[in-house]
């Protein structure tokens, strides 16, 4: 469904969920189109659940959970790519992984098309399509039943399955992060499968878009400093940085792929 979403609709999600709210004119003038264009695309954007319709323009809906696999994957698509291409660097031939569910780390993982001989431990189906991708690549995933809205499995026996291997990197992401550094997430049970990611991987990669920061999810668990190395595109608010300095992290900055 989410494949019929036009580049432009793509970048109005985008700019809405940067700026907040925003006319129909606003829209119009930017993109160049005319307010006819734009209204039929806010309509279908709101169909998908994407945006909000309200007079005069559109806005993010506040979401009761998380939005679904498709809908949060054209949500600041230029940054997670830009977070993608400069994990693969950090990648190297080889190596073995445990990539977590979510679109950044899906992303990322497409980006290792290059690599060859990897071993890939992955909950997400998008992942692992993914990384079929790479040349001479062993992919693994857990048995259970499939959450169709997210494209990935999760439960106990994918805690079982992450316990069984130790990998050279853990690549996961997280819904939000709090003021104080703490992760955030929707479902209690996603929380215990990345944790056991983390506990088994002997460098753990965070990758996160500057929206998470101060995005409202109401599970807690973990926190931003348990990762080895933070991936993301914009620099965090000052005590973020300053609580990931404090712990000895690496905070690389994926525009310009900045070492903080």
């Amino acid at each position: 469904m989410f494949d019929a979403i036009t580049e432009r609709q793509a970048q109005i999600a985008e700019r809405v969920r940067q700026r907040g709210f925003q006319t129909v004119t606003e829209l119009a003038d930017h993109f160049d189109v005319t307010t006819q264009t734009i209204r039929r695309d806010i309509n279908e954007l709101s169909e998908f659940g994407i945006l909000k319709r309200r007079h005069g323009g559109a806005e993010i809906p506040v979401p009761l959970d998380n939005l679904g696999f498709g809908e949060r994957r054209i949500l600041n698509q230029s940054a997670k790519e830009s977070i993608g291409r400069t994990v693969a660097r950090y990648i190297p031939n080889g190596a073995s992984l445990a990539v977590s569910i979510g679109t950044t780390p899906e992303i990322a993982v497409r980006h290792l098309k290059r690599h060859r001989d990897l071993k890939v431990f992955t909950n997400s189906l998008m992942a692992a399509l993914g990384a079929c991708a790479a040349p001479g690549s062993e992919i693994h995933v857990p048995g259970g039943p499939v959450r169709t809205g997210a494209r990935d499995v999760v439960g106990r026996e994918v805690e079982e399955f992450f316990d069984r291997y130790k990998v050279d990197i853990g690549l996961y992401g997280v819904g939000g992060v709090d003021a104080d550094g703490q992760l955030l997430d929707f479902h209690e049970e996603e929380i215990r499968v990345r944790e056991a990611i983390r506990r088994n991987s002997r460098t753990v990669f965070l990758v996160l878009d500057a929206s998470k920061f101060g995005r409202p999810a109401h599970v807690r668990g973990g926190r931003l400093t348990d990762a080895d190395v933070i991936f993301c595109d914009r620099a965090p608010p000052a005590p973020i940085r300053a609580k990931i300095a404090a712990a000895g992290g690496q905070l690389i900055l994926c525009e310009e792929e900045t070492l903080v």
